[in-house]
C-alpha cells in the first residue's frame, strides 16, 4: 500500500511539474526549454501511473484524482509560496478518506 501511494504521489509531482513547465514558458515568459522537461515530465507521468498493483486503469485514476489535488495543493505551498486556508485543508481531508475507501476497498490482500 505504502509503495503505490509513494508511486501516485511521484507521478503527480511529474505530472505537476509537466504542466508547470508549460505555464512557466506561456504565462511566465520562462524560456523554452522549459517546454522539453514539461514533456519528459509527462512522459514519467504516464508510465509511473503503470506501475501501481490495482487491476484496472479507471480505478487508478480515479485514486490519483484524489492525489492529484492534495499534491497540487503541496505545489501550491512548496513552489508557489501561498498558504493553505481551511477550506484546502479540510477538502484535502474529505479527498484522502475517499482514496483509502477506494483504494483500500479494491486491494487484493
Amino acid at each position: 500500500m505504502v509503495l503505490d501511494l509513494s508511486i501516485f504521489f511521484v507521478a503527480a509531482f511529474f505530472e505537476i511539474l509537466g504542466c508547470y513547465s508549460f505555464w512557466m514558458v506561456y504565462k511566465l515568459d520562462k524560456p523554452s526549454y522549459w517546454i522539453i522537461i514539461g514533456i519528459i515530465s509527462l512522459i514519467a507521468f504516464a508510465y509511473l501511473l503503470t506501475k501501481v498493483n490495482l487491476e484496472f486503469a479507471g480505478r487508478a485514476y480515479a485514486i490519483y484524482g484524489g492525489i492529484y489535488i492534495i499534491s497540487s495543493l503541496f505545489w501550491l505551498y512548496f513552489v508557489e509560496k501561498q498558504g493553505f486556508n481551511k477550506w484546502d485543508i479540510f477538502g484535502s481531508a474529505i479527498i484522502f478518506l475517499g482514496i483509502l475507501v477506494i483504494f483500500l476497498g479494491n486491494k487484493k490482500l
